[in-house]
């Protein structure tokens, strides 16, 4: 009667589901001595969960108990369990898609269909190999795909014997002619409860991958805790996603290996498109995933490049899904429609086509792109393309106006917004506390001249509201953005490109009583004209007329096209985009799906992956965009290898510790985060800390979970590979540095964690989503230069300041092409995941985890609130005041499209 019970109990079930069988059959079952379980099925919603939402799938309830599992002593029953299946479906689907859902129908009718199977926890007394169910199929399928909708859901039944024990995998077969999308499985009917398989994968035709897909469920397991039914299945879904490094990948693999950068030239195409490969002695470099494409024609060690809109090789797991492919695609479209109508003028003219008066930089706001500008005439009866163009795109070729303008719009002339952009603009992180003066460079006397700065006291001193230097120093009042020795080492390779110009520079800045930074010097440094000679430098202050108040605008311009230059070429996509990716390869690879780490880390890897293929595609390849359109052209990617050369150390990547590396704060246990900054009003690093220390506190909660002490850590030997991967192979050119930390405690663990999802979001975020903000408006952040400064008794100059600095900044056409760009970069896609929103599945099975990560959402909600506030503080100048602009940039959520705020999981854009 135990089986009575069980009806009775769950009759509200039973009148709810159709699904289940009649309680009249299940009575004449039960008397005849069958068994059948009951499987209540809920086909909850799956997928993604809303962002910053916090819900949870409530489980099923079992409907059957322990005692219905054997009805006859020592005899093993049958009992019969259900899976639901959630497919996810393209939105759109093209000609080839049509016809294989047709293929895929056909065959399904005749019995090459979707095939599971269920693997326990446990593995067999006798045979010792994994318990395995019989194999089930979708049996509907063809019917399901006529029925419209975002989601297909299908169930599988499989008998299994009683003593099956737990589901801890499910292995997928597909026989059709083409992949699908695996959102999720739930299986259900065990006495255990529901068993929750988080998919999101795409799983291949057997076709192309004869064998079955295993997913894990979401419990998590280390190492030494894995069932012995799952141990094998483990090992050798690790040893798949390595492969045998050989061949060429194809676009359906999930294959996760390293190389080095040799795929960035195009020496087929000619020499001028010869690029040195990054990674190794000579130029070290982060490793990249490897995609096995044959080598160049003309040079074996470089390998040959595959052009848009033909697909970069990255695991298939980790490509775009189809609505971040829809916003990127249509971020690219836009891009293009900017970019092609300079590109078709200038292919009908020589001409440059500076900009001939402010106004016309305004023009791209109002009027459109070009069409105002004065230089249509008779170029557009050559090309009616534009006006049919003009008519058709819908404001496209009409840019946004850029945020440095909506509140102000002479702000990029003023000093004090110099110095409030190197604390709250979108390179904050280059502003560093003067310890010397004059400054040294570091860089070899033989070749670059004496070391020795030429700023002297006599330039700042009248600057400083009567403190003297060594005061202002002592007191911690004089910072400096230095790119001198970034730049110097190319400044006479740069100088030499045609339309190119350029200077080593440094910008010393007073802290003003009301805490904003005042530029009082900008040096402006050649190297010498020979070997080991004096260098040539040129030292501003602020201007007292009308001729060195225009030198001084063109020496804040050169100031800023360094600026930019460092802040793409090495703080945004060196150190966070390709500093990232070996971790995420070696993730991959030696961390199990189902280990607890690879799963606190797995919302952070989001398409970082596709997106840097995208980038050495079309971005930083030769002749891409971050070489058109910044000052050091073909030679970016050779300073971005130079500065991890000398300067990359993961130990003071994280926000403290780059903190006080750069002397702008300093340790103080009395102090909130334990730091005290010198620069009080610092809004990135303000509000950085807050995101930092709630990464740090959920990242102690989860490992102390796991790991409670060292040996824990010590013994993790997928823990331990991953690492010593990371470094060994994924940042090989580095790895017999000293100061990578070590890996021995759950500190040490929680340290590396922290910074790794750190960089990932916050960190990322503050240097990516304000490009096109404050970027977009040429002026203010020039990303290249044409003209050195002219002597103050220069001609052209003298008689026209206006013209000259407009000819020294990007013409309309580098212009126009690097806003399209910056623009597309700053966009956050509709189906973007923020920090503290969506959460991983498994971390509802444990607890003390699940608690842990709802107070990280809480402190997330609790942060915006608090730099909303601060936006509102009129004592803090750098974010609040008339013509100033608030910081956003670390405001955790958002909506779609160029916001200037909001705060992803991982580096996706």
């Amino acid at each position: 009667m135990a089986v009575a019970g069980e009806v009775v109990g769950h009759s509200s079930l039973l009148g709810r589901s159709s699904l289940l069988p009649d309680p009249k059959i299940l009575k004449m079952e039960q008397t005849s001595g069958l068994c059948f379980s009951m499987p209540v099925l809920f086909p909850a919603k799956q997928g993604r969960l809303p962002s910053r939402s916090l819900r949870v799938m409530r489980p099923p309830v079992a409907t059957i108990s322990e005692e219905v599992l054997s009805l006859v002593v020592g005899k093993p029953a049958k009992i019969k369990v259900r899976a639901v299946v959630t497919v996810r479906r393209k939105s759109k689907e093209d000609f080839r898609d049509a016809v294989a859902n047709q293929l895929d129908a056909l065959s399904d009718k005749i019995g090459r269909n979707v095939v599971f199977e269920l693997i326990s926890t446990e593995s067999n007394s006798k045979t010792k190999a994994p318990k395995k169910s019989g194999e089930a199929v979708i049996k509907d399928w063809y019917e399901k795909m006529k029925i419209k909708g975002e989601r297909a859901v299908y169930t599988v039944d499989f008998t299994v014997d009683s003593g099956f024990g737990e589901p801890g995998a499910v292995a997928v077969a597909n026989r059709h002619q083409r992949e699908f999308f695996l959102e999720s499985i739930v299986v259900e009917g065990f006495a255990s409860g529901a068993v929750h398989f988080l998919c999101n994968s795409w799983v291949q035709s057997t076709k192309n991958l004869p064998s079955k897909r295993v997913f894990f469920s979401n419990k998590s397991y280390l190492p030494w805790e894995t069932p012995e039914g799952l141990k094998e299945l483990r090992e050798k879904e690790l040893m798949e996603l390595r492969g045998d490094g050989k061949g060429l990948r194809r676009i359906s693999d999930r294959i996760y290996d390293y190389d080095i950068y040799n795929d960035l030239g195009n020496p087929d195409k000619g020499k001028e498109l010869t690029r040195p490969n990054l990674g190794g002695e000579k130029l070290p470099y982060p490793r990249r995933c490897r995609t096995g494409r044959l080598p160049t024609d003309t040079n074996l060690l470089c390998e040959s490049r595959i052009e848009k809109p033909h697909p970069v090789y990255v695991p298939r797991d980790e490509a775009f899904e189809e609505l971040k492919q829809d916003a990127f695609s249509a971020g690219r479209l836009k891009a293009v429609l900017h970019n092609l109508i300079p590109s078709l003028i200038a292919s009908f003219s020589a001409d440059d086509y500076d900009f001939q008066c402010f106004h016309d930089i305004d023009n791209l706001y109002k009027e459109g792109l070009l069409l105002k500008l004065g230089i249509q005439g008779h170029l557009l009866h050559k090309i009616p393309l534009v006006k049919k163009l003009h008519e058709s795109s819908h404001g496209l070729l009409r840019y946004d106006t850029p945020s440095i303008l909506s509140k102000d719009k002479f702000a990029w002339l003023r000093d004090d917004e110099l110095g409030r952009q190197a604390v709250a603009g979108i390179n904050p992180i280059n502003v560093e506390r003067v310890q010397v003066f004059p400054p040294v460079s570091k860089l070899d006397p033989d070749h670059y001249g004496p070391p020795e700065s030429s700023l002297t006291e006599a330039h700042i001193a009248g600057h400083l509201n009567g403190m003297s230097v060594h005061q202002a120093m002592e007191e911690g009042k004089l910072f400096m953005i230095d790119h001198h020795d970034t730049y110097l080492p190319f400044v006479d390779r740069i100088n030499a490109l045609d339309g190119r110009k350029t200077y080593a520079t440094r910008t010393i800045f007073f802290l003003s009583p009301l805490g904003t930074l005042r530029p009082v010097a900008i040096e402006l440094t050649l190297p010498p004209e020979i070997v080991g000679g004096e260098r040539r430098s040129r030292v501003l202050t602020p201007p007292c007329d009308a001729t060195t108040s225009w030198l001084w605008q063109l020496g804040k311009a050169h100031v800023c096209a360094n600026d930019c230059g460092v802040h793409q070429l090495v703080n945004h996509w060196l150190r966070t985009h390709a500093c990232i990716e070996p971790f995420i390869l070696a993730a991959h690879r030696r961390l199990s799906s189902m280990h607890p780490i690879f799963r606190l880390l797995h919302p952070h890897m989001r398409y970082t992956l596709e997106i840097n293929a995208l980038a050495r595609q079309s971005l930083i390849n030769a002749g891409g965009v971050i070489e058109a359109c910044f000052t050091p052209g073909p030679l970016c990617m050779e300073i971005s290898a130079e500065y991890y050369r000398r300067h990359w150390r993961f130990d003071q990547e994280g926000l403290p510790a780059d903190l006080i590396r750069r002397g702008v704060a300093v340790e103080d246990s009395s102090q909130p985060h334990g730091l005290r900054l010198l620069i009080p009003d610092y809004p990135y690093a303000n509000d950085g800390l807050l995101i930092w220390s709630a990464i740090e506190h959920w990242v102690n909660i989860y490992t102390t979970h796991y790991y409670p002490n060292a040996t824990s850590i010590l013994s993790d030997t997928e823990l331990q590979s991953w690492y010593s991967e990371s470094i060994n192979s994924g940042h090989a050119d580095l790895r017999h540095s000293h100061w990578w930390p070590p890996l021995s405690t759950p500190t040490d663990l929680s340290s590396i964690l922290t910074t790794l999802i750190w960089l990932s979001s916050a960190q990322h975020a503050a240097l990516n989503f304000g490009q096109y903000p404050l970027g977009g408006y040429v002026p203010n952040r020039p990303p290249l230069m044409r003209r050195l400064l002219p002597d103050d008794k220069d001609a052209t100059f003298i008689a026209d300041p206006h013209r000259y600095f407009l000819s020294a900044i990007p013409n309309v056409l580098q212009a126009t092409k690097f806003m399209a760009v910056v623009d597309t970069l700053s966009t956050h896609s509709p189906d973007e995941e923020y920090i503290g929103g969506i959460r991983e599945a498994a971390w509802t099975a444990e607890e003390e985890v699940l608690e842990g990560y709802k107070e990280f959402a809480a402190e997330m909600e609790r942060i915006e609130e608090e730099i909303r506030r601060r936006n509102g503080d009129s004592g803090r100048r750098n974010r609040c005041g008339a013509g100033v602009l608030p910081y956003e940039l670390l405001l955790p959520s958002s909506g779609p499209g160029v916001t200037a705020r909001g705060v992803p999981n991982s580096i996706s854009i």
